[in-house]
Protein backbone atom coordinates (compact mmCIF):
# COMPACT_ATOMS: atom_id res chain seq x y z
CA UNK A 1 0.00 0.00 0.00
CA UNK A 2 2.83 2.22 0.81
CA UNK A 3 4.47 1.04 -2.07
CA UNK A 4 1.57 2.17 -3.82
CA UNK A 5 1.34 5.92 -2.40
CA UNK A 6 4.84 6.37 -3.07
CA UNK A 7 4.28 5.08 -6.76
CA UNK A 8 1.61 7.68 -7.06
CA UNK A 9 3.50 11.01 -5.63
CA UNK A 10 6.17 10.17 -8.15
CA UNK A 11 4.05 9.83 -11.06
CA UNK A 12 2.17 13.15 -9.67
CA UNK A 13 5.55 15.05 -9.48
CA UNK A 14 6.79 14.00 -12.89
CA UNK A 15 3.29 15.12 -14.13
CA UNK A 16 3.73 18.97 -12.28
CA UNK A 17 7.22 19.06 -13.80
CA UNK A 18 6.11 17.81 -16.95
CA UNK A 19 3.30 20.81 -17.32
CA UNK A 20 5.23 23.56 -15.49
CA UNK A 21 8.38 22.78 -17.92
CA UNK A 22 6.14 23.88 -21.47
CA UNK A 23 4.49 26.70 -18.89
CA UNK A 24 8.15 27.47 -17.87
CA UNK A 25 9.57 27.34 -21.73
CA UNK A 26 6.07 29.71 -22.69
CA UNK A 27 6.91 32.20 -19.99
CA UNK A 28 10.70 32.42 -21.14
CA UNK A 29 9.46 32.65 -24.81
CA UNK A 30 7.01 34.98 -24.53
CA UNK A 31 9.98 37.45 -22.53
CA UNK A 32 12.40 36.72 -25.48
CA UNK A 33 9.76 37.57 -27.78
CA UNK A 34 9.07 41.30 -26.15
CA UNK A 35 13.09 41.54 -25.42
CA UNK A 36 13.12 41.25 -29.21
CA UNK A 37 10.23 43.06 -30.39
CA UNK A 38 11.67 45.73 -27.85
CA UNK A 39 15.07 46.10 -29.35
CA UNK A 40 13.05 46.36 -32.90
CA UNK A 41 11.24 49.43 -31.50
CA UNK A 42 14.12 50.98 -30.13
CA UNK A 43 16.29 50.42 -33.16
CA UNK A 44 12.79 52.28 -35.16
CA UNK A 45 12.49 54.56 -33.04
CA UNK A 46 16.59 55.36 -33.59
CA UNK A 47 16.33 55.32 -36.57
CA UNK A 48 13.35 57.77 -36.66
CA UNK A 49 14.61 60.13 -34.45
CA UNK A 50 18.14 60.02 -36.88
CA UNK A 51 15.80 60.81 -40.09
CA UNK A 52 13.30 63.18 -38.41
CA UNK A 53 15.68 66.46 -39.54
CA UNK A 54 15.68 64.70 -43.04
CA UNK A 55 12.09 63.88 -42.70
CA UNK A 56 11.07 67.96 -41.49
CA UNK A 57 13.55 68.91 -44.44
CA UNK A 58 11.50 66.55 -46.62
CA UNK A 59 8.15 67.92 -45.35
CA UNK A 60 8.73 71.44 -45.78
CA UNK A 61 9.66 70.71 -49.49
CA UNK A 62 6.93 68.98 -50.02
CA UNK A 63 4.67 71.54 -48.12
CA UNK A 64 6.15 74.43 -50.12
CA UNK A 65 6.07 72.37 -53.61
CA UNK A 66 2.33 72.09 -52.85
CA UNK A 67 1.87 75.68 -52.62
CA UNK A 68 -0.92 76.97 -55.01
CA UNK A 69 0.74 78.26 -57.97
CA UNK A 70 4.67 77.74 -56.59
CA UNK A 71 6.07 75.78 -59.39
CA UNK A 72 8.43 76.55 -62.11
CA UNK A 73 6.02 77.13 -65.48
CA UNK A 74 8.07 77.07 -68.34
CA UNK A 75 10.39 74.90 -70.50
CA UNK A 76 12.78 76.06 -72.59
CA UNK A 77 14.13 74.24 -75.87
CA UNK A 78 17.10 72.38 -76.17
CA UNK A 79 18.60 75.06 -78.08
CA UNK A 80 18.74 77.22 -75.32
CA UNK A 81 20.49 75.11 -73.06
CA UNK A 82 21.82 78.16 -71.21
CA UNK A 83 18.86 78.74 -69.72
CA UNK A 84 17.25 76.60 -66.57
CA UNK A 85 13.85 76.13 -66.52
CA UNK A 86 13.93 76.18 -63.08
CA UNK A 87 15.10 79.61 -62.24
CA UNK A 88 11.81 80.76 -62.73
CA UNK A 89 8.96 80.05 -60.36
CA UNK A 90 5.67 82.15 -61.15
CA UNK A 91 3.24 82.32 -58.57
CA UNK A 92 0.16 84.00 -60.39
CA UNK A 93 -2.51 81.81 -61.86
CA UNK A 94 -1.94 83.38 -65.30
CA UNK A 95 1.30 84.64 -66.94
CA UNK A 96 2.68 85.80 -70.22
CA UNK A 97 5.50 87.38 -71.17
CA UNK A 98 5.69 88.48 -75.47
CA UNK A 99 8.74 89.77 -77.07
CA UNK A 100 7.11 93.14 -78.94
CA UNK A 101 9.95 93.26 -81.35
CA UNK A 102 8.97 90.09 -83.05
CA UNK A 103 5.78 88.85 -81.53
CA UNK A 104 7.86 86.04 -79.44
CA UNK A 105 5.83 84.44 -76.99
CA UNK A 106 8.87 83.84 -73.87
CA UNK A 107 6.77 82.79 -71.32
CA UNK A 108 3.72 81.63 -70.37
CA UNK A 109 1.07 79.85 -68.18
CA UNK A 110 -2.47 79.49 -68.69
CA UNK A 111 -2.69 82.23 -71.01
CA UNK A 112 -6.12 81.42 -72.61
CA UNK A 113 -7.76 80.99 -69.18
CA UNK A 114 -10.92 83.49 -69.30
CA UNK A 115 -11.22 84.79 -65.72
CA UNK A 116 -12.17 88.14 -64.34
CA UNK A 117 -10.04 90.97 -64.62
CA UNK A 118 -10.43 93.80 -62.65
CA UNK A 119 -9.41 97.34 -62.47
CA UNK A 120 -6.89 96.09 -65.68
CA UNK A 121 -10.04 97.04 -67.47
CA UNK A 122 -9.60 100.76 -66.99
CA UNK A 123 -6.84 100.62 -69.83
CA UNK A 124 -10.32 99.79 -72.25
CA UNK A 125 -12.09 102.66 -70.39
CA UNK A 126 -8.96 104.80 -71.26
CA UNK A 127 -8.91 104.05 -74.84
CA UNK A 128 -12.51 104.71 -75.45
CA UNK A 129 -12.51 107.94 -74.00
CA UNK A 130 -9.66 108.96 -76.05
CA UNK A 131 -10.88 107.38 -79.52
CA UNK A 132 -13.66 109.82 -79.07
CA UNK A 133 -11.91 112.74 -79.09
CA UNK A 134 -13.65 114.27 -76.01
CA UNK A 135 -12.01 117.38 -74.88
CA UNK A 136 -10.06 116.54 -71.90
CA UNK A 137 -10.05 120.00 -70.46
CA UNK A 138 -13.90 119.67 -69.78
CA UNK A 139 -14.73 119.73 -66.51
CA UNK A 140 -17.05 116.65 -65.52
CA UNK A 141 -18.77 115.82 -61.68
CA UNK A 142 -18.41 112.81 -59.93
CA UNK A 143 -22.51 111.98 -59.20
CA UNK A 144 -24.81 109.16 -56.90
CA UNK A 145 -24.30 107.02 -60.17
CA UNK A 146 -20.70 107.09 -59.94
CA UNK A 147 -20.80 105.31 -56.67
CA UNK A 148 -20.01 101.62 -56.34
CA UNK A 149 -22.93 99.57 -54.92
CA UNK A 150 -21.39 96.50 -56.02
CA UNK A 151 -18.68 96.21 -53.89
CA UNK A 152 -19.03 99.14 -51.70
CA UNK A 153 -15.50 99.86 -52.10
CA UNK A 154 -14.23 103.65 -50.55
CA UNK A 155 -12.92 106.51 -53.25
CA UNK A 156 -11.53 109.84 -52.21
CA UNK A 157 -13.84 111.45 -54.33
CA UNK A 158 -16.68 112.74 -52.87
CA UNK A 159 -20.50 112.98 -54.59
CA UNK A 160 -20.41 116.16 -55.93
CA UNK A 161 -16.44 116.52 -56.87
CA UNK A 162 -15.66 117.99 -60.04
CA UNK A 163 -12.45 117.61 -61.95
CA UNK A 164 -11.22 117.82 -65.94
CA UNK A 165 -11.56 114.28 -67.91
CA UNK A 166 -8.07 114.66 -68.10
CA UNK A 167 -7.80 114.47 -64.18
CA UNK A 168 -10.18 111.85 -63.97
CA UNK A 169 -8.25 109.65 -66.40
CA UNK A 170 -5.26 110.34 -64.23
CA UNK A 171 -6.49 109.09 -61.32
CA UNK A 172 -8.29 106.19 -63.05
CA UNK A 173 -5.19 105.02 -64.43
CA UNK A 174 -2.98 105.69 -61.66
CA UNK A 175 -4.84 105.55 -58.36
CA UNK A 176 -7.42 103.28 -59.77
CA UNK A 177 -10.25 105.40 -58.57
CA UNK A 178 -13.50 103.72 -59.12
CA UNK A 179 -15.35 106.47 -59.50
CA UNK A 180 -13.30 108.42 -61.78
CA UNK A 181 -13.13 105.92 -64.12
CA UNK A 182 -17.32 105.05 -64.23
CA UNK A 183 -17.57 109.06 -64.43
CA UNK A 184 -15.65 108.57 -67.37
CA UNK A 185 -18.37 106.36 -69.28
CA UNK A 186 -21.08 107.98 -67.80
CA UNK A 187 -19.92 111.54 -69.57
CA UNK A 188 -19.86 109.72 -72.44
CA UNK A 189 -22.12 110.74 -75.59
CA UNK A 190 -24.79 108.15 -75.19
CA UNK A 191 -23.87 107.46 -71.79
CA UNK A 192 -22.93 104.36 -69.99
CA UNK A 193 -24.89 101.86 -72.43
CA UNK A 194 -23.18 103.51 -74.99
CA UNK A 195 -19.26 103.60 -73.50
CA UNK A 196 -19.71 99.66 -72.67
CA UNK A 197 -20.68 99.01 -76.29
CA UNK A 198 -18.01 101.34 -77.19
CA UNK A 199 -15.47 98.97 -74.99
CA UNK A 200 -16.44 95.71 -76.36
CA UNK A 201 -16.46 97.20 -80.08
CA UNK A 202 -12.70 98.50 -79.32
CA UNK A 203 -11.77 95.07 -77.70
CA UNK A 204 -12.97 93.25 -81.20
CA UNK A 205 -11.11 95.47 -83.17
CA UNK A 206 -8.33 94.73 -81.57
CA UNK A 207 -8.69 91.09 -81.79
CA UNK A 208 -9.97 90.24 -78.10
CA UNK A 209 -12.05 87.35 -79.28
CA UNK A 210 -12.59 86.06 -75.18
CA UNK A 211 -13.00 89.23 -73.68
CA UNK A 212 -15.97 91.13 -72.42
CA UNK A 213 -16.90 94.25 -70.69
CA UNK A 214 -19.76 95.25 -68.83
CA UNK A 215 -18.72 97.89 -67.12
CA UNK A 216 -15.59 100.40 -66.88
CA UNK A 217 -14.22 100.17 -63.55
CA UNK A 218 -13.71 96.21 -63.35
CA UNK A 219 -15.63 95.97 -60.65
CA UNK A 220 -17.90 93.35 -62.16
CA UNK A 221 -16.58 90.02 -62.20
CA UNK A 222 -18.59 89.76 -65.76
CA UNK A 223 -15.38 92.23 -66.77
CA UNK A 224 -13.39 89.20 -67.98
CA UNK A 225 -10.45 88.33 -70.63
CA UNK A 226 -7.19 86.11 -71.21
CA UNK A 227 -3.97 86.76 -70.82
CA UNK A 228 -3.42 86.32 -74.29
CA UNK A 229 -6.15 88.98 -75.17
CA UNK A 230 -4.77 91.20 -72.49
CA UNK A 231 -1.35 91.65 -74.04
CA UNK A 232 -3.09 93.14 -77.26
CA UNK A 233 -4.98 95.56 -75.22
CA UNK A 234 -1.45 96.53 -73.98
CA UNK A 235 0.25 96.43 -76.98
CA UNK A 236 -2.61 98.90 -78.02
CA UNK A 237 -2.83 101.22 -74.83
CA UNK A 238 0.97 101.52 -75.43
CA UNK A 239 0.56 103.82 -78.28
CA UNK A 240 -1.63 106.28 -76.54
CA UNK A 241 0.99 108.89 -75.37
CA UNK A 242 -1.91 110.11 -72.60
CA UNK A 243 -2.10 106.33 -71.42
CA UNK A 244 1.71 106.34 -70.82
CA UNK A 245 1.90 109.08 -69.13
CA UNK A 246 -0.95 108.86 -66.50
CA UNK A 247 -0.60 105.12 -65.88
CA UNK A 248 3.19 105.34 -65.10
CA UNK A 249 2.80 108.65 -63.11
CA UNK A 250 4.49 107.62 -59.44
CA UNK A 251 2.29 110.53 -57.74
CA UNK A 252 0.37 113.73 -58.34
CA UNK A 253 -1.36 116.89 -56.11
CA UNK A 254 -5.06 117.04 -57.96
CA UNK A 255 -7.03 120.47 -57.37
CA UNK A 256 -10.61 119.32 -55.81
CA UNK A 257 -12.86 121.89 -55.64
CA UNK A 258 -10.41 124.01 -54.15
CA UNK A 259 -8.67 121.23 -52.37
CA UNK A 260 -4.99 119.67 -52.78
CA UNK A 261 -5.26 116.13 -52.32
CA UNK A 262 -1.96 113.52 -52.67
CA UNK A 263 -2.27 110.46 -55.06
CA UNK A 264 0.14 107.83 -55.84
CA UNK A 265 0.28 105.06 -58.14
CA UNK A 266 -1.12 101.48 -57.19
CA UNK A 267 1.98 99.71 -58.96
CA UNK A 268 5.15 100.32 -56.52
CA UNK A 269 7.40 99.70 -60.00
CA UNK A 270 7.41 102.65 -61.28
CA UNK A 271 8.89 104.21 -58.71
CA UNK A 272 11.52 101.85 -58.83
CA UNK A 273 15.17 103.04 -60.93
CA UNK A 274 15.62 99.93 -61.88
CA UNK A 275 12.67 99.41 -64.23
CA UNK A 276 11.52 101.24 -67.26
CA UNK A 277 7.94 100.89 -67.55
CA UNK A 278 5.99 102.44 -70.38
CA UNK A 279 2.45 101.32 -69.71
CA UNK A 280 1.41 100.12 -65.96
CA UNK A 281 -2.01 99.17 -64.78
CA UNK A 282 -3.22 97.27 -61.48
CA UNK A 283 -6.19 95.03 -60.20
CA UNK A 284 -8.08 93.26 -57.37
CA UNK A 285 -11.75 92.34 -56.89
CA UNK A 286 -12.02 88.82 -54.95
CA UNK A 287 -13.01 87.05 -57.95
CA UNK A 288 -9.93 88.11 -60.30
CA UNK A 289 -7.15 88.23 -57.66
CA UNK A 290 -4.01 90.23 -57.49
CA UNK A 291 -3.23 91.43 -61.09
CA UNK A 292 -0.76 93.23 -62.86
CA UNK A 293 -0.21 94.52 -66.42
CA UNK A 294 2.69 96.66 -68.11
CA UNK A 295 4.57 97.35 -71.05
CA UNK A 296 8.59 98.09 -70.20
CA UNK A 297 11.97 96.83 -71.63
CA UNK A 298 13.84 94.78 -70.00
CA UNK A 299 16.98 92.88 -70.67
CA UNK A 300 17.04 95.73 -74.01
CA UNK A 301 13.69 93.84 -75.23
CA UNK A 302 10.55 95.70 -75.42
CA UNK A 303 8.05 93.48 -73.63
CA UNK A 304 4.30 93.03 -72.43
CA UNK A 305 3.84 91.11 -69.09
CA UNK A 306 0.66 90.34 -68.18
CA UNK A 307 0.38 88.67 -64.30
CA UNK A 308 -3.55 87.63 -63.53
CA UNK A 309 -4.34 86.23 -60.10
CA UNK A 310 -1.11 86.42 -58.00
CA UNK A 311 -0.99 84.67 -55.03
CA UNK A 312 -0.47 86.83 -52.09
CA UNK A 313 -0.56 90.30 -51.80
CA UNK A 314 3.13 91.25 -53.07
CA UNK A 315 3.44 88.07 -55.35
CA UNK A 316 2.12 90.14 -58.65
CA UNK A 317 5.38 92.28 -58.13
CA UNK A 318 7.34 89.72 -56.76
CA UNK A 319 6.45 87.49 -59.85
CA UNK A 320 7.44 90.46 -62.42
CA UNK A 321 10.76 91.33 -60.52
CA UNK A 322 11.43 87.73 -61.09
CA UNK A 323 10.97 87.63 -64.82
CA UNK A 324 12.76 90.61 -65.29
CA UNK A 325 15.85 88.89 -63.20
CA UNK A 326 15.26 85.56 -65.43
CA UNK A 327 15.59 87.47 -68.47
CA UNK A 328 18.67 89.67 -67.36
CA UNK A 329 20.69 86.64 -66.15
CA UNK A 330 19.92 84.72 -69.38
CA UNK A 331 20.87 87.09 -71.61
CA UNK A 332 18.18 87.49 -73.67
CA UNK A 333 18.49 90.33 -75.04
CA UNK A 334 21.20 89.09 -77.69
CA UNK A 335 19.09 85.69 -78.12
CA UNK A 336 15.67 84.09 -78.74
CA UNK A 337 13.92 81.14 -77.05
CA UNK A 338 11.06 79.27 -77.77
CA UNK A 339 7.88 79.83 -75.53
CA UNK A 340 7.13 78.00 -72.58
CA UNK A 341 4.80 75.41 -71.12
Amino acid sequence: MKNCLKLVCVLGALVGLGVQAPMAVAAGGKSAEQKVAKKTVAQKSAAQSASKPAARKQVAKSSASAKPKAKAVHHVSSSDGDLDPRRLALYSASALVIDQSNGQVMVEKQPDAVVPIASISKLMTAMVVLDAKLDLQEVISIGDEDVDGLKGTRSRLPVGTTMTREAAMLLALMSSENRAAHALGRHYPGGMPAFVQAMNRKAHALGMVNSNFEEPTGLSSNNVSTAHDLARMVAAAARYPEIRNFSTTAEARVDLNGRIRDFHNTNALVRSDNWEIGVSKTGYISEAGRCLVMQARVADKPVVIVLLDSNGKMTRVGDANRIKRWMESAGLGTGGMRRSV
